[in-house]
């Protein structure tokens, strides 16, 4: 196959790297609808664990986005990409044919592996394209296109399961893969030139690692991205329990969590119009201030109000918007700002802050998930620790070289 010469144009560069980067939100929001059956099913003596189906995914995420970023500086982006995609199919096709969920876990555990190499390395593509506050405001546009995916997998999730059933969703992983992939495959161009690529040798890449984490203002980003999105997984992997078990809404989930994304999709085009006035550090921290705010207000409502069932419901349905528009307004900033000082080592950035992050993320959200007790108020109590530390990790970075504080 001939490789493509000409640059995409702006618009389908943006809907490519979104599809990228929808692989992943794909991968966790078409299950969300399955796992009460998967629950049923194969693990109904402990219905809780089926949450694991989606925390297995985020740490297989976590430990293949270590290796991608080196793999993409030395032998190229797209082959990266093209192999991460096979080994996430092939942990599709083990996950349709388990039938224990332990095989379920396992199986996850490889598609995140094989997922981190399109959701890595296309952070790598735009940061070889882009820097600095053009970086930001193209991520925030790709954003703006990713998050429409979790409006819609839910309710695709929902007609694959009642069409064919729960294993049928890992059919639909299957053929976006494949689609994506041979997409990337005839369109878009190789974006590291080979004169530019990195050997994948040990000694530099361990030099290259402590580069990276011992920079201040990547090692702050790494912290305040890491709790941002250990209350976010823990807020997705626990909002189908309880959108049933709290509030009896299951058969409905799909449609209101379609609605919780359309809702939280204005935050990247918001950010993508202030972050050049505001600049990256000032976005995050007034973002992570008002999401305190809004929490500790979910809190007081939840704990200290008598409120009936529906107020509470759209207490949570509120609270959860605030969660997804937060993501949207810190997401794509953080990834700029840890990369911005590491243009020489933006695949390798890109892997040590993507792991690192995730597989913390998900440290943080797996006991969050589990400590689910038929209320949303542990999950709500534990997010705004997490949140507000974020925020103090915020504070550090402003204070971190000023003079570069108001060009970021």
């Amino acid at each position: 196959m001939t490789a493509p010469e000409k640059p995409l144009g702006q618009v389908e560069f943006i809907a490519l790297m979104a599809m990228l980067f929808a692989m992943v939100a794909f991968s966790i929001d078409a299950m969300l609808p399955a796992l009460p059956e998967i629950a049923a099913d194969i693990s109904p003596d402990a219905p809780n664990r089926a949450q694991l189906i989606i925390t297995s995914f985020v740490l297989g995420i976590g430990l293949g986005t270590l290796c991608t970023g080196p793999l993409s500086d030395a032998f190229g982006r797209k082959p990266v990409i093209v192999a991460g995609a096979g080994l996430y199919i092939i942990g599709a096709v083990l996950a349709l044919m388990a039938n224990s969920v332990e095989t379920i876990f396992a199986a996850r555990l490889i598609q995140g592996i094989g997922a981190a190499g399109p959701r890595v390395v296309a952070v790598a593509i735009i940061r070889d394209l882009y820097s600095g506050r053009q970086m930001a405001r193209m991520m925030s546009f790709i954003m703006l296109v990713f998050t429409l995916v979790p409006a819609i997998a839910p309710t695709l999730g929902a007609g694959v399961i009642w069409l064919a059933g729960w294993h049928a969703v890992f059919i639909a992983f299957i053929l976006f893969a494949m689609i994506s992939t041979l997409w990337l495959s005839l369109r878009q161009p190789e974006t590291l030139p080979r004169e530019s690529r990195r050997p994948f040798r040990v000694d530099p890449l361990l030099e290259g690692v402590r580069e990276i984490l011992t920079h201040r203002v990547v090692a702050l980003s790494l912290a305040t991205q890491t709790l941002v999105f250990g209350s976010f997984f823990a807020t997705i992997s626990s909002t189908q329990q309880v959108f049933d078990q709290t509030f009896g809404r299951g058969e409905n989930f799909h449609f209101w969590f379609g609605a919780i994304a359309l809702c939280a999709a204005p935050a990247s085009v918001i950010n993508a119009r202030l972050v050049e006035r505001i600049g990256m550090r000032g976005m995050i921290t007034r973002v992570l201030a008002v999401e305190i705010c809004v929490t500790a207000l979910a809190v007081g409502l939840n704990w200290l109000i008598p409120l009936g069932a529906t107020a509470l419901f759209f207490v949570y349905f509120i609270w959860t918007i605030s969660m997804f528009f937060m993501v949207g307004l810190t997401g794509g900033n953080l990834n700029a700002l840890s990369m911005e000082p590491m243009g020489h080592l933006a695949g390798l950035t890109a892997s040590v802050t993507g792991s690192l992050g995730t597989i913390g993320a998900v440290a943080l959200a797996i006991p969050l998930g589990l400590a689910f007790d038929g209320t949303p108020l542990p999950l709500m109590i534990g997010s705004l620790f997490l949140v507000t530390t974020a925020f103090g990790m915020m504070l550090l970075l402003r204070a971190t070289d000023p003079q570069r504080h108001m060009a970021t």
